[in-house]
């Protein structure tokens, strides 16, 4: 595909631990194209944030990229040299973190941190770079940017260090911008304005986004195609329509089932998926969703089912009875013991 801009291809993440090898993400396959946004979903431990981390050059020891491919704009990533990846994160590619606070340093000036990611980059002037950081500050929506830039992070509510984080990321217009859960632990209603700040900075730059995140109301309102990822691999892919309105697959079914709906009864517990996510280390035989899976059938338990075309070229599911799941989806019941 030549508008490809992001290509991962089988990759395989190990973490080396006391207890054994623990492959946090297990031949995954993924690709984003230029100017679209595509969110990795998923509970915490299924892979989503580590498979981000991979693309940015970011996993360190214990851990490492044990197989697969990740390549950018033709370049290989996971043979790229640590100087030329320096050079790469902060311009082309860029990352939003899950926690501002631990990813700006307490020690300097939010304006500051801006200018010096324009200083590696594109800007000479340390002047220009700083009147360039309230700009970038305005832009994300901080009042009164000028006098803010010279702030330190403290001194910012959750969701301003989240703008601020969008502005340095943003600074040098890059091709592709990782958000890592970019409203975990703001309130509904900054979590919505960070959002239409992020939306506005996409466009501002035309860049493609790859979301990581486990709200689907997130999804619903940024992404143009989603990965749903769990226990370390991708259970189904697709559109956002195709997932929404025709999910292929018991977990992704599960999670949207597990919503709070306008139009449902107030009184009417919501739904859930039975039990926890099973620990990589430790897998159970066949598809690891078996135990908590409402549709599952004895062969489930002993063989993984393979990611394969389901409708639409772009829709994929890693279900034997995905051909059955819109008939069976009505009758959605807890998972057997």
């Amino acid at each position: 595909m030549t508008d490809t801009l992001l290509d991962v291809r089988d990759l395989q993440v190990e973490f080396n631990t006391e207890d054994g090898v623990v492959a946090a993400v297990n031949g995954v396959s993924f690709s984003v194209r230029q100017g679209e946004t595509l969110a990795i979903v998923g509970e915490s431990g299924s892979g989503k944030s580590v498979s981000a981390l991979s693309v940015m050059g970011l996993i360190e020891k214990p851990g490492r990229i044990a197989n697969g491919a990740i390549t950018f704009e033709g370049r290989s990533l996971t043979s790229m040299s640590e100087r030329d990846y320096r050079k790469l994160r902060g311009g082309d590619l860029a990352m939003i973190f899950q926690d501002p606070l631990s990813s700006l340093n307490p020690a300097f000036r939010v304006g500051d941190q801006i200018a010096e990611a324009l200083l590696t980059h594109t800007y000479e002037s340390k002047k220009a770079a700083r009147r360039q950081a309230a700009v970038l500050l305005d832009l994300v929506g901080i009042p009164q940017a000028g006098d803010r830039a010279r702030d330190y992070p403290h001194q910012f509510s959750g969701g301003m260090r989240q703008r601020a984080m969008i502005a340095m990321a943003i600074a040098n217009k890059p091709k592709l911008l990782i958000a890592d859960e970019p409203t975990t632990a703001l309130d509904v209603t900054i979590q919505a304005q960070v959002l239409e700040v992020l939306r506005k900075a996409q466009r501002d730059t035309d860049a493609a986004m790859l979301l990581i995140t486990h709200d689907l109301g997130v999804v619903a309102g940024m992404a143009d195609r989603v990965v749903v990822m769990y226990a370390g691999r991708i259970v189904e892919e697709g559109a956002l329509d195709e997932l929404f309105y025709a999910p292929r697959h018991p977990y992704t079914l599960g999670l949207l089932t597990s919503l709070p709906r306008l139009d449902s009864d107030r009184r009417e517990p919501l739904r859930t998926i039975p039990g926890t996510p099973p620990s990589v280390l430790n897998l159970p035989p066949g598809c690891a969703l078996a135990p908590r899976c409402a549709f599952v059938q004895d062969h489930c338990r002993v063989e993984r089912p393979e990611l394969e075309p389901v409708g639409p070229a772009t829709h994929r599911s890693a279900c034997f009875r995905s051909a059955e799941l819109p008939a069976l989806s009505g009758a959605m019941t807890d998972a057997p013991s």
